[in-house]
């Protein structure tokens, strides 16, 4: 059986915009994951909040991805990616590679949202 993988993502206002993953994160889901997390940033947006609470597994093409958008956002002067982590697990993977050093990184979207 096959984890269900969908995004969902608004903007919050002119310089924010949420994207919000549920499922698994990997070769095969990562394209849409890059192409929902890029547009924000394409239109303008300064900050993107991307909510992986709802995630079960990330790979490392997903994270390229992140540092890929910090990257642009940081080039662009901007506020940054903030990322939401609250699985254990996953966020042990942002400390093993170090990138809880790079993103800020949340317990949850209340706080993502409150930390402008």
């Amino acid at each position: 059986m096959a984890i269900e993988f969908r995004i969902e993502d608004e903007a919050v206002d002119a310089a924010t915009h949420v994207v919000v993953v549920h499922g698994e994160v990997d070769l095969f889901t990562v394209p849409e994951f890059k192409a929902r997390i890029s547009a924000p940033i394409d239109q303008g947006k300064t900050r993107v909040v991307v909510d992986l609470s709802a995630v079960t597994f990330i790979d490392s093409s997903s994270l390229g991805v992140l540092i890929g958008a910090h990257k642009r956002l940081s080039a662009q002067g901007a506020s940054g990616l903030v990322v939401v982590v609250d699985d254990r697990a996953i966020a042990n993977t942002f400390k093993i590679t170090g990138l809880d050093q790079v993103f800020e990184i949340v317990p949850n979207l209340e706080a993502a949202l409150a930390a402008r």
